[in-house]
């Protein structure tokens, strides 16, 4: 059998042929890999260039390459958080006829990390309950498109800077099944293993001494279950509100926009005696701020930074001197949007020199850079503005700020 790539999603999908598929994986030569931080894997992983792109190869037995690499195809179309898959590679063999096991493909999640990287340092406790704040929304969002992830843990995710959060990313699909809907027992057993592998994963980086005194493995593992359920029933719940008080309906739905979350489908039905009215928001989507701020701006973002974003648009355009909400004379929010992004956005991230900003992605920086306007007028009791932000961020904060333990590789 010929050596067989497929592959729908690569930029450049002839670079892949410049790989070392006639070797094992664990065989490749140096100048064919890119040095990136590694989370564990049962199988054989490494980070390659292949063309502009930066790859990570997993070997791994054909079905489950063909089904994993499905899965996380549907994963993409449903808007959650997962690692690209782009290819598929099969008929591999070596130079003396043995053959080889087959290969999933997928791009590496520019500016992500694994959790042991983070680890390097001993992280204090209130950024590890930001990782596993993010790992428990992600685990609703699975849940809500009917995806049963069956392996749930530190090591299976990926995580990349949001604002002052984090955001995390699925990278291991192999376990996983996606359904039209999750029972309450597998949603329950998804729960359970994701308690059984953060209390694991964190009692070996206490054995490691790379866990802060204070964090105890077992009630930050317990911890997830807690964010998790109370994240689920926000999103989930029915409410019946006295018919005088539906606007209330209306709050809760822009508490579920606060959470990130969209209201897509809902069902609002009156009770026989017409005195009550009962909401159950039937679709959630996630991403509000961030599809909203893509639709105004184009500008590709996570959903804090996002939602930091927004506010500093939407406080922009009210001191322009077309904005008119409402008006049919004033210009449209996309308009004032685009020049927001030509005339802010642009020159200030701009401002910061690229040597010095390192890995820090466009959204992130302003994200920071809004902050530490906001600690510098602060303390002055008067805006200070954007220029002298950045002049004192790059002088006082860059040189102290702590760097990702990993060069982006773009």
């Amino acid at each position: 059998m010929p050596l067989q790539i497929r592959a729908t999603d690569a930029e450049h999908p002839s670079a892949l042929l410049d790989l070392a598929w006639g070797l094992p994986l664990a065989e490749w030569p140096e100048e064919s890999l890119v040095a990136l931080p590694r989370g564990i894997s049962r199988h054989v992983v490494r980070f390659a260039r292949a063309g502009d792109e930066v790859v990570a190869v997993k070997e791994v037995g054909e079905w489950a390459a063909d089904r994993e690499y499905a899965l996380l195809r549907d994963l993409d179309r449903l808007a959650v958080p997962a690692v690209d898959a782009i290819a598929v590679v099969t008929g591999r063999v070596a130079a003396d006829g043995t053959p080889l096991e087959p290969a999933l493909i997928t791009r590496h999640l520019d500016g992500s990390l694994p959790y042991r990287s983070m680890f390097e340092t001993t992280m204090r406790p209130g950024t590890v309950n930001r990782l596993l704040d993010a790992l428990a929304v992600l685990l609703v969002r699975l849940h809500l498109v009917g995806f049963a992830w069956g392996d749930c843990s530190l090591s299976n995710t990926l995580f990349r800077r949001d604002a002052g959060a984090y955001a995390a990313y699925l990278v291991d699909a192999e376990t996983g099944q996606l359904q039209q809907q999750l029972s309450t027992g597998q949603r329950e057993y998804d729960i359970e293993l994701a308690r059984v592998n953060i209390a694991g994963e964190l009692m070996d980086l206490e054995a490691g001494g790379s866990l802060h005194p204070s964090v105890d493995p077992v009630t930050f593992a317990e911890a997830i279950c807690s964010r998790y359920t109370d994240l689920w029933h926000e999103l989930t719940r029915e409410s019946v509100y006295p018919v005088s008080k539906r606007h209330y309906i209306d709050r809760r739905i822009r508490r579920l926009n606060d959470l990130g979350f969209d209201v897509a489908e809902m069902q609002i039905q009156r009770s026989p005696a017409g005195d009550t009215v009962t909401f159950l928001p039937k679709v959630v989507d996630a991403g509000h701020h961030q599809r909203q701020l893509l639709r105004l701006t184009g500008l590709d973002t996570e959903e804090n930074q996002a939602r930091s974003l927004l506010n500093d648009l939407e406080q922009w355009m009210a001191t322009q001197d077309d904005y008119a909400p409402g008006d049919a004379l004033g210009a449209r929010p996309e308009v004032l949007a685009h020049r927001w992004v030509r005339d802010v956005f642009r020159p200030t991230v701009r401002a910061v020199p690229r040597e010095l900003r390192g890995s820090i992605d466009p959204a992130q920086l302003y994200h920071e850079l809004l902050e530490h306007r906001w600690y510098m007028s602060e303390r002055a009791q008067g805006d200070v503005g954007l220029d002298a932000a950045v002049k004192s961020y790059i002088t006082e904060v860059l040189p102290h700020r702590t760097p990702d333990p990993t060069p982006n590789p773009s």
